[in-house]
């Protein structure tokens, strides 16, 4: 692997421009709210009451600087892959032999979201933890997320044509011979694609959820319910969860395979729209008991909105839902599993599926189900806490549970 004194790149750290923050500012001053009546618990969307609170302090007391400096304590660089614009975050591991490894995000995610686990993974023994387990973390943006701005000249990115550029990135850019990969959501997809196509040159994958690869394609892709009925005959628990996951996944499925670019027009032109918009998810998607600020405090939301904001990507950023289903997911080879790589998986309580109540259940029905089935995985571990942001949320068991997935696999 390439040493950290010869690493190959100039970084370039991140700088939005002045007048970028003054243009975001102007815009947030003159936002006019809807008419939101009977809306307090959030039942309809976001409330009007709620983001007006949010909108004056991202206008008047949010400082990007400061989370720009933060950000900037990383190593940060952009570099052509395949003629693809990549931006990506490094942090050299400490420890006798530090295994490459790069962590993919999904959506409405940012690079940021990683930052609670990544010094942790860099350097075990600084919060107690053993030296042999430090990782080189590499953090790269999804193209057209975030920085270094919105992807421009390739309309069709999707999930599996991200993990070829990764595979680029970490053994031509960089030079690696061998890496290791981590993601959740769509980054969890990218990871399961490179276990997939390139497991000779992985020690393995450590992923979220356990989506099957193949979980967009199909003519109905959007309806996350698969067209599955509700029937009289179902436990009313069943029931209850049923609608509860539906009412969770489904617009948002919905819209942005079906109509993001629409939706795009007016998140592009209103910061205060925008930052609705991913309220939302990061609301119901967390597991917050009802109270976001248990999650993520409001300068940390903003922070994920204004890197969406002043890189005018919120439109590239959905694209990917579409052409997930648009240039469908096709297998390299026949053999089972699908995923060949070692893969690790950490589950959440949050997003049990219906008649599951505890983390013992959960696994079981993983490692017996058949999402089981695609993957060659040697450590299913579930926690009763965390939602959908699992390293932001439960730090402690990702990283707890992505060292163990790579013990007895590094070189």
């Amino acid at each position: 692997m390439t040493p950290a004194a010869a690493f190959p790149l100039e970084p370039t750290p991140i700088r939005v421009p002045d007048q970028v923050l003054e243009d975001l500012r102007a815009r947030l001053a003159l936002t006019r709210p809807p008419l939101d009546e009977g809306n307090e618990d959030w039942s309809y969307g976001v409330p009007a009451g709620y983001l007006r609170e949010l909108v004056a302090h991202w206008r008047d007391g949010y400082d990007w600087r400061a989370a720009e400096a933060a950000i900037n304590a990383y190593e940060h660089y952009t570099v052509p892959v395949d003629g693809v614009p990549v931006h990506f975050l490094r942090k050299p591991g400490t420890g006798p032999a530090p295994v490459p490894l790069i962590l993919t995000h999904g959506w409405p995610w940012t690079f940021w979201h990683w930052s609670k686990v990544i010094d942790r993974l860099a350097d075990p023994a600084a919060t107690g933890g053993d030296p042999a387990d430090a990782f080189e973390v590499i953090v790269p943006s999804l193209p057209g997320f975030g920085f270094p701005g919105p992807l421009t000249g390739f309309p069709d990115i999707n999930f599996w044509k991200v993990s070829d550029l990764w595979h680029t990135l970490m053994t031509q850019t960089l030079g690696y011979e061998k890496y290791a990969a981590g993601g959740c959501d769509i980054g969890g997809l990218v990871s399961s694609q490179l276990g997939h196509k390139y497991p000779d040159e992985l020690y393995g994958i450590h992923i979220g959820s356990g989506l099957p690869l193949s979980f967009f394609n199909g003519p109905r892709a959007w309806d996350f319910a698969r067209n599955s009925p509700l029937t009289d005959d179902q436990p009313a628990d069943v029931r209850a969860r049923v609608a509860e996951l539906d009412r969770r996944w489904a617009p948002h499925l919905a819209v942005h395979m079906l109509d993001g670019a629409t939706l795009a027009h007016g998140l592009s032109d209103s910061p205060a729209g925008l930052l609705a918009w991913l309220l939302e998810r990061w609301n119901a998607w967390s597991d917050n008991g009802g109270d976001l600020a248990s999650v993520f405090t409001p300068d940390e939301l903003l922070t994920h909105a204004t890197i969406y904001w002043v890189n005018n990507s919120i439109a590239t950023s959905m694209r990917y839902y579409a052409n997930a289903n648009r240039y469908p997911w096709t297998p390299v080879h026949d053999r089972t599993p699908v995923v060949e790589a070692p893969v690790g998986v950490t589950l959440v309580g949050y997003e049990n599926p219906p008649g599951i109540h505890s983390a013992e259940e959960r696994v079981r029905a993983f490692v017996t189900g058949p999402q089981s089935r695609w993957f060659h995985h040697v450590n299913v571990t579930a926690h009763d806490r965390g939602g959908h942001f699992i390293p932001w949320e439960n730090p402690d068991a990702w990283v707890a549970d992505l060292r163990r997935t790579f013990r007895g696999r590094r070189p």
